[in-house]
């Protein structure tokens, strides 16, 4: 699709030169979602002096019909590695390529990714001040920024916001969204009440599910990946809920990419068997019943293989048990993703506190096999006998059990399963899930002017 051209504002400013409360520092840049470079000096400000961090120069945006101007605020976004990330990104990349402006808002990364600029925009983005999430260094929370973001917002208003994450980022956007009658809509792609479980801070579950209440029941619609978790939702009090699901890149994710050299790199003899594993390496994610599954499997074919990509908390664990027959492969980006992926034979995926899992779309797309819990991603593009298996939530004996015959299943039976999982993803495309998502975007805006229209009529 060729894009429509939309300029949108460029915003700069300052740090906030260590002042409490000082308004957090915003340099927008055109970058895109690929290359996010340092910003260049702003032609006049070479050797200048800071501003001042009251100071937000804005330059207007250029009027595009038929083009909505969004601001999308998240508190993780490329090269951070996550499903949350990863989805947004071509979101974003999705909206340019409709035509539609948008402005990104993220906490300040760690370090920028060097890169040249691209010839032509893709969005303009709003660094914010952050703070490196306990136990997860490369990631980053954002800092109450209300005031900046009703500043911004009040100089050059976007016709939508769009917040994707819940934080103190994204409820400083929520406030001052609010407070300028902005229409907002959001994301719920984190079960966040449901991780506490697994930190021993049950007791938690109520307050945050509260909060995730009453943050998701302000905007005019809450996006969700599937019927399952809009139900579940509602059922909890959740208002105005919209399934949008998730697609794939098929093209980067393919069998095509499968390595001879990589499984040979792993130790795989010819007759070996990789089971793979993408995600975080916490708790959430079930490892342990996954570690539990590759020594049932191991008992049966003792020169198989687990691989972990990714990185987390639970790394020196992993790495501290010395066992030959476990991989960890640390995060990997792009087609170095993809040919892991597709140089495995199995792919165990033992989590139950995915919002949507996009690794489930992404094995089936790099022609694997799938084990997983009837939930989430799994729940709708898993099916037993066809592409994989699929085992009740809350049965870990059957979950080891199926992952000990998917194993020892003849290769004849897992290449076709893995055959018809690369042919189901090929029906899981971006261009719907970009188009719901759009539509989305454009009933909130017409709720919001309608919904002024109403009051203005009651006065």
């Amino acid at each position: 699709m060729t894009a429509r051209a939309c300029h949108g504002a460029v915003a700069e400013g300052a740090d906030d030169g260590g002042q409490k409360g000082a308004p957090v520092t915003t340099t927008t840049l055109p970058h895109t979602a690929a290359l996010l470079g340092p910003a260049p000096t702003p032609p006049g400000l070479a050797g200048a002096a800071p501003l001042d961090s009251d100071d937000l120069l804005v330059h207007p945006f250029a009027a595009v019909p038929r083009c909505l101007r969004v601001a999308v605020v998240t508190e993780t976004y490329p090269p951070e590695v996550n499903g949350v990330a990863t989805t947004l990104a071509r979101v974003v990349e999705g909206l340019h390529q409709r035509g539609h402006e948008v402005q990104l808002l993220r906490p300040r990364p760690r370090q920028e990714t060097p890169g040249a600029e691209p010839a032509e925009p893709r969005f303009h983005e709003v660094l914010m001040r952050g703070l490196p999430i306990p136990r997860y260094p490369g990631l980053r929370m954002g800092l109450p920024s209300k005031g900046a973001l009703v500043r911004l917002w009040a100089q050059r208003r976007p016709d939508v916001v769009h917040i994707a994450t819940e934080g103190p980022l994204g409820w400083s956007a929520l406030q001052a969204a609010l407070q300028l009658k902005l229409p907002v809509t959001s994301d719920f792609r984190t079960n966040f009440h449901q991780y506490s479980r697994h930190y021993g801070l049950g007791w938690l579950r109520k307050p945050i599910m509260a909060y995730l209440r009453k943050f998701h029941n302000s905007a005019q619609c809450t996006m969700v990946p599937t019927e399952a978790l809009r139900a579940d939702l509602q059922a909890a009090g959740f208002l105005r809920l919209a399934v949008v699901a998730r697609g794939v890149d098929t093209a980067l994710f393919t069998p095509e990419r499968r390595s001879p050299a990589l499984r040979a790199q792993w130790g795989v003899p010819p007759d070996g068997l990789v089971m793979a594993c993408v995600g975080r390496l916490a708790a959430e994610k079930n490892l342990d019943l996954l570690l539990q599954a590759f020594d049932a499997v191991r008992l049966q074919r003792p020169h198989s293989r687990l691989l972990l990509v990714g990185d987390g908390p639970m790394r020196a664990a992993l790495q501290a048990r010395l066992d030959p027959g476990l991989i960890l492969a640390g995060q990997r980006h792009g087609a170095d993703l993809a040919a892991h992926y597709a140089s495995a034979d199995l792919f165990c995926f033992a989590s139950q506190t995915e919002t949507w899992g996009n690794v489930t779309a992404e094995a089936l797309a790099s022609g694997l096999p799938v084990l997983a819990f009837d939930h989430a991603a799994a729940g709708l593009l898993v099916h037993t006998g066809r592409n994989g298996v699929r085992v009740p939530a809350q049965a870990p004996g059957r979950f080891v059990q199926a992952a000990v015959e998917l194993a020892t299943a003849p290769p004849a039976r897992r290449a076709a399963l893995a055959q018809q999982a690369r042919q189901d993803a090929l029906a899981l495309g971006w261009e719907g899930v970009l188009a719901l998502f759009e539509a989305q975007l454009h009933r909130a805006v017409q709720r919001q002017a309608l919904a002024g229209l109403r009051t203005a009529v009651a006065r």
